[in-house]
């Protein structure tokens, strides 16, 4: 086939390359080394490319032994993102097939530290930056992107980055990462996914002077013009991409809770640092009942430390678990507590905002985590609060007095930030602890016995959902379908992952637990009647066909 005689467009609309440059320059095309002899005479290729025709395998050789050559983490990102700026193909071959290896790489915690020297690394553009100079013209910006077919995008305004805070614009790695993560983990075509960032402005200090910094100079905008703008993006985006799934990320906590509300009942969209967060903390805590004997989550008394985004998704979803086992909704709160900044959560305490006055109970005030700990005597503790090493040696000591098994979730993310690390959890504990972390910790060897760390990675439950709401078409997103999935990932949990300490399958198994989420996602959709989809005969076969397998297609036939 001559270049003249092939399709203008791929099945995902995106116009095929012009000319011998561009086939070598887009990702989504390149193929590098692998274009055969036929593909270079037909394309116009030939002398352009080394004679030898490598195979994919021997590509993803060539990049291991470059990706493990590297002295650092970041130079492991700059170069496997690099990768995926030349070639997408690749790029999820080489991530499926060594996700344990890349995700700590393309996501928590590298990708922090990328978006921390995101200026001073900034090879390439990716997705779409939206700033205040687009104002009134946004949609014609979302029209600037190559492609129609978009199922999903990913925005965030920066404001909360991680447990980093306030990156600004700066924070497109985090956008950037979580849809290779929808790519490399559930199989969403890489064209359909989509990640903006909206420039706002920023209040870091230090971005503001940097001179390498890419985003808006100036500080944020807030109130009135701020939602007027939100309004606009979101007006366009529907205008642009019809039923696309928005996912929120990074948000702050002013601006989450209220983008949530507002908007959850008009698009398809959800918040994963709310709803994600609280489903994969929810399978976790699921898990952990098997191995506390046998006690049902009625038994339970949860400790939160940070009242924001993850720590109300998280208290949320237990509510809802507990009014499964039959509890009221008041009666289910008196089972979560919180401490935040300025100590215990409780009744009569002044300037509580709405989301933490439904965990205020009736105690006397609690000035710190300790003396909250002693007094509440939980049988769970869960961080997310971005402070690193606020569970203490004494903290855990305690916990682990009440308790034969106690809980531990060290959640805040990178892994700098996290509560505590899985050796102290188990050191601390006497191996007792049931641990898990929102950043990964390498097993932990203590009096002759491995345990083995849980991750509790939201891309074990936002790839999934995703899935199964653009294979549905559905046109909302439910707190039921995040149950949904909590439920299934802790029923996926082997006896022997058990055994080991896990109380996350693991992320060998992500495309079955990707799947697996999916398929009760979909389910959730089609009981609720929130598509006007027909129901397929075989759903798991049709969420299948739908999925991404990074393979080079043949241009030359």
């Amino acid at each position: 086939m001559t270049t003249l005689d092939r399709p203008s467009t791929t099945s995902t609309n995106r116009a095929l390359p012009a000319n011998a440059s561009e086939w070598l320059h887009d990702p989504v095309f390149n193929k590098g080394t692998a274009f055969t002899d036929a593909e270079r005479d037909a394309l116009g290729l030939r002398g352009l490319l080394p004679p030898h025709v490598q195979t994919m395998d021997e590509q993803v050789q060539r990049v291991m032994a470059n990706f493990h050559s590297k002295s650092s983490d970041l130079e492991r990102y700059i170069q496997i993102v690099g990768l995926q700026d030349r070639n997408e193909t690749l790029f999820y071959r080489v991530v499926m097939d060594h996700l344990e290896e890349m995700m700590p790489i393309i996501y928590t915690p590298t990708v922090g530290k990328a978006c921390e020297q995101y200026g001073h690394i900034f090879r390439r553009s990716r997705g779409l930056f939206i700033s205040l100079k687009d104002r009134g013209h946004i949609g014609t910006v979302l029209r600037n992107w190559p492609t129609r077919d978009v199922k999903v995008i990913v925005v965030t305004d920066g404001e909360r980055i991680l447990g980093l805070g306030d990156l600004g614009a700066s924070g497109m790695g985090i956008p950037v990462g979580k849809l290779s993560l929808y790519t490399a983990c559930a199989g969403i075509h890489p064209t359909q996914c989509l990640p903006i960032t909206i420039d706002v402005g920023t209040n870091n200090e230090t971005f503001l002077y940097d001179p390498l910094y890419i985003g808006l100079r100036e500080k944020r905008l807030r109130g009135e013009a701020y939602d007027s703008f939100i309004e606009e993006f979101i007006q366009a985006v529907q205008n642009v991409f019809p039923r696309v799934l928005v996912q929120f990320e990074d948000f702050g906590n002013s601006n989450a809770f209220r983008l949530l509300e507002r908007y959850r009942d008009k698009i398809c969209t959800f918040n994963d640092d709310i709803q994600g967060t609280g489903s994969v903390a929810l399978a976790g805590i699921l898990s952990a009942l098997h191995l506390t004997a046998g006690k049902q989550m009625r038994d339970q008394r949860v400790l939160i430390l940070g009242a924001g985004e993850a720590g109300m998704g998280i208290a949320d979803n237990i509510v809802s678990i507990l009014q499964e086992e039959g509890c009221s909704i008041a009666e289910a709160r008196k089972h979560i507590w919180f401490v935040d900044s300025k100590g215990l959560i409780v009744k009569g305490r002044e300037a509580l905002t709405e989301h933490k006055v439904h965990y205020a109970h009736d105690h006397a005030p609690c000035l710190d985590l300790l003396t909250a700990v002693k007094f509440i005597k939980p049988t769970m503790l869960v961080g997310v609060s971005g402070q690193a090493k606020s569970f203490t040696e004494e903290i855990v000591k305690a916990v682990a007095g009440f308790n034969a098994r106690p809980v531990i979730f060290a959640l805040s993310n990178p892994t700098s930030k996290a509560e505590c690390t899985a050796e102290q959890a188990y050191s601390w504990t006497e191996g007792r602890a049931i641990f898990a972390s929102g950043s990964p910790f390498a097993p932990v060897t203590l009096n002759g016995k491995t345990y083995v760390p849980g991750q509790g990675n939201n891309a074990y439950i936002f790839p999934g959902v995703g899935l199964g709401v653009v294979a549905t078409g559905a046109r909302r997103v439910t707190d039921a379908m995040f149950i949904k999935a909590a439920r299934t990932l802790a029923s996926l949990l082997r006896k022997e992952e058990l055994a080991e300490g896990r109380i996350y399958p693991s992320l060998k198994r992500i495309h079955e637990v990707s799947l697996a989420i999916a398929v009760a996602v979909a389910e959730e959709v089609y009981a609720s009647k929130l598509t006007d989809q027909p129901r397929p005969a075989n759903l798991i076969q049709f969420i299948l066909a739908q999925m991404f397998k990074p393979e080079y297609p043949d241009y030359a036939t």
